[in-house]
């Protein structure tokens, strides 16, 4: 939380200093969706008194503040960011893994609502935020009248689902990576973000993107070290082989909505198999089955071309082509290279992107550089030269006649793009000010939507020319059918 927490009572016209204690054992399940009565913890943030005992010099600053008859409140912040007035009411959509990483920036708001389809990862959630109402659907937490803002942190299959959901009740939403599951989400989702985008503030989780490596690599394509751009590629080499569904077996335990957590996917039978991943990597035991997820397209896929996405400025590619392991019906391809072209844009002239996988790789520009040891990583082809980049580092390769690096002249401090800052923090100031965020759903949606179109191609075992304003193959009709996913009866992509 911030310096001092102050809990704001406003029906009752006044403010309440909040009494902290230290938190106990997990609060048991709210099946009633009430807000937890537990207090709030020391460990959010509280200072001993001696750190926030005032000096002289502050104490009559701030008595010059305060008018004949006015109440001095000790350790309280009543204006700017932190003021009570100016906090977001935040919904946390999934309560453990992912969502925990969020924990220190959410503290700083109000989280009124929490939702998880397990209820001891409920109880993670609200042993953090015990003033929040408790939900296990997250269709029901979202009808909560004061939320402001969501943090989506549920199952793959679900996040174009409850951020539609949430954009339409007009909620500003930070959703995990993947945006979409499939191209027609993508474009569902983007649809609603264009009517909305005016008035809300949107983050796909791609909080790599704050490491200011990408604004120096997206520095150097544009400022032409490397010449005019002719290609760019990222790849990824996490390699997580599985033969099909996991069969029948057993049931599934009492705190487990398992209904809820296949959500709108068709359905599977229990397995345990399938929540046996340890927190933040939990995925990675169901998002390679082409009903829950999309494999590394969605998961690594969508941070590591984020790496050259930040770079192309590029819109909807106009084909797609794959190739990779031989089709299964039900787990998404391990190998996979996937290519697109794209038109010139003010900048550059038309280019080609490329995504590979599962030990699929890019030809390195040059023999001494083994593109292996990147585990994932992207690289910019252009006319005198290549950048080779990972998350944090990069390298400038200058080949070909004339790279003698006359041409390029590296920024000065003054010109260079400034840090993006924290991510999380980043979208949360955008939900109170200008709504401008680096990954918004139109940035992301158009990247994911690339990425998913290679599935199609993969699917349909050809190269496929696409119409982007339209989302139709044009020279393919069966591949169209891979566009869109089958839902369950009473899930709704747009409600």
């Amino acid at each position: 939380m911030g310096e001092d927490f102050v809990n704001s009572t406003a029906n009752q016209g006044q403010f309440e200093l909040d009494v902290s204690h230290p938190f106990g054992q997990y609060p048991r399940m709210n099946t009633t969706q009430k807000p937890c009565s537990a207090n709030s913890g020391g460990a959010d943030g509280a200072k001993p008194a001696s750190a926030r005992s005032m000096k002289r010099r502050q104490f009559l600053k701030s008595t010059a503040l305060i008018g004949a008859g006015g109440l001095i409140l000790p350790r309280m912040k009543l204006f700017g960011a932190d003021a009570p007035s100016n906090k977001l009411n935040i919904a946390l959509l999934g309560t453990w893994g992912r969502a925990e990483a969020h924990f220190d920036a959410l503290s700083s708001q109000n989280v009124v609502a929490l939702c998880d389809v397990n209820e001891k990862h409920l109880a993670f959630g609200a042993a953090k935020f015990p003033k929040a109402t408790q939900y296990v659907d997250w269709r029901k937490c979202l009808e909560q009248k004061d939320i402001d803002a969501v943090f989506c942190c549920t199952l793959d299959h679900t996040h174009a689902f409850a951020a539609n959901w949430a954009m339409n009740r007009g909620k500003h939403v930070y959703c995990e990576k993947p945006l979409a599951n499939c191209v027609e989400e993508a474009r569902v989702v983007r649809a609603t973000w264009l009517k909305n985008k005016d008035k809300l503030a949107t983050q796909v989780g791609t909080q790599r993107h704050e490491f200011q490596n990408f604004n120096r690599v997206r520095e150097m394509v544009r400022d032409g070290a490397i010449g005019q751009l002719e290609s760019a590629c990222a790849w990824g080499n996490r390699q997580i082989p599985r033969p099909g569904y996991l069969p029948a077996e057993g049931n599934p335990p009492d705190y487990l909505h398992y209904d809820l957590w296949l959500g709108p996917s068709p359905f599977h039978p229990y397995n345990p198999g399938y929540f046996t991943g340890g927190p933040g990597a939990n995925c990675l035991q169901w998002n390679m089955y082409w009903d829950f997820g999309s494999g590394q397209i969605g998961d690594m896929g969508s941070h590591t071309m984020d790496l050259a996405w930040n770079a192309l400025d590029a819109g909807l590619p106009t084909s797609a082509e794959a190739k990779g392991d031989p089709f299964n019906p039900e787990v998404t391809p391990v190998k996979l290279e996937t290519h697109f072209d794209f038109p010139a844009n003010d900048w550059r002239s038309a280019i080609r992107v490329a995504w590979y996988q599962g030990g699929a790789m890019p030809e390195s520009p040059q023999g001494a550089i083994d593109l292996k040891k990147i585990d994932h990583g992207a690289m910019f082809e252009g006319s005198k030269g290549y950048i080779v980049a990972d998350f944090q580092s990069r390298i400038l390769v200058p080949e070909h006649n004339g790279a003698d690096m006359t041409y390029y002249k590296p920024r000065g401090k003054e010109d260079l793009i400034p840090p993006l800052g924290n991510f999380q923090q980043q979208f949360i100031n955008a939900c109170k000010g200008d709504l401008k965020t680096s990954c918004d759903f139109g940035y992301a949606s158009n990247m994911i939507e690339m990425m998913l179109l290679g599935l199609v191609a993969f699917r349909a075992g050809k190269k496929i020319q696409y119409d982007g304003a339209a989302g139709q193959v044009t020279d393919c009709a069966e591949a169209n059918q891979y566009l869109s996913r089958n839902y369950r009866e009473g899930w709704t992509l747009n409600g």
